[in-house]
């Protein structure tokens, strides 16, 4: 400890570890959720699959354009969340330890700890998002405009050239109103399972805690984090897929464009269409991601998140 910190010294190496942990963390999850992620846009923005459920659109869409279809956006996917996935988790801990310093102690940083979590979680996805917008719309637009560009490299071209940097952040804000629910959700939510998890379970018994037993908490904590981060962040990605194939009129401001697609789309299908997917999808993601962070740091020797949990037992 050093000066007025109260948490443990990070160095750059270790933000490294994190970034590194993080980076692989997303990208192995994302990658292996693209068919998922391909039927769940096409069900939000295709009228030709709108209404399915989940197999129905699937089977739809390898009888008309093949097997190969539900992979459409892999590279980019893998290559945006490579660099946001680091982002957010090296972030996250950067940011959970500077609010945590600033709180003076470690009593207030717990009674804080909600306040703690939204914060750096926000904190650190807009930054990650700045990465990840220009990948991100080239995704949406080859798995929503069927013949746009073959792959990354040529859909990263075709939209730099035609509409330049407009067109790689045009759907930045509602990126963020997708995001920033998605982290607030996944890291604020897993933090507070893993707190009932652990009190329930009382200190000893957590402290001989195999590494199974561990993976068992951060699974678990990952599904129900999985599920709130789907719904909050459910909306936004609807405008967005909708936004970023083209739709709404064009003139419009982003935040005005997204408020007439909102009203034009309705409640229901703003809050339901595509969710089941999404939800089955982001469970995936979020327990994936959480199980493969921490063993990846462990592997590499990277120092254990700053914990500000209530340690008192539920017994």
């Amino acid at each position: 400890m050093s000066g007025l910190s109260i948490t443990p010294t990070f160095g750059t190496g270790d933000y490294v570890k994190f970034f590194g942990a993080g980076a692989l963390a997303a990208t192995l999850t994302h990658g292996a959720a693209t068919p998922i992620d391909v039927v769940k846009t096409r069900i939000q923005v295709d009228d030709a699959v709108k209404g399915l459920n989940m197999v129905k659109a699937a089977r739809q869409i390898v009888a008309k354009e093949g097997a190969s279809a539900l992979l459409t956006g892999f590279g980019p996917t893998a290559v945006g969340y490579l660099v946001q996935g680091g982002g957010k988790f090296a972030g996250y801990e950067f940011f959970k330890k500077k609010f945590i310093d600033l709180t003076g102690s470690q009593e207030k940083a717990t009674q804080r700890r909600t306040a703690i979590y939204l914060g750096a979680s926000a904190t650190a996805e807009f930054f990650a998002d700045i990465a990840l917008c220009p990948l991100e719309a080239t995704r949406i637009r080859l798995v929503s405009q069927r013949g746009f560009a073959s792959g990354l490299t040529t859909g990263f071209m075709r939209l730099a050239r035609e509409e330049g940097i407009r067109g790689f952040y045009s759907g930045f804000v509602p990126l963020l109103f997708k995001q920033v629910p998605y982290a607030v959700g996944q890291f604020s939510v897993h933090e507070a399972a893993v707190e009932v998890i652990y009190r329930s379970m009382g200190p000893e018994r957590k402290a001989k805690l195999t590494q199974l037993q561990s993976t068992g908490v951060e699974l678990s904590s990952g599904i129900v984090a999985g599920v709130a981060a789907a719904v909050l962040s459910h909306p936004a990605d609807t405008l967005l897929s909708a936004i970023n194939k083209g739709a709404g009129d064009p003139k419009q401001g982003v935040t005005s464009r997204m408020f007439s697609l909102a009203r034009e789309f309705g409640l229901r299908r703003l809050l339901l269409a595509g969710l089941g997917p999404r939800i089955v999808m982001t469970c995936g993601l979020v327990a994936g991601q959480f199980v493969i962070y921490a063993q990846c740091k462990t592997l590499v020797g990277a120092p254990p998140s700053i914990e500000i949990h209530k340690e008192e037992s539920l017994r």
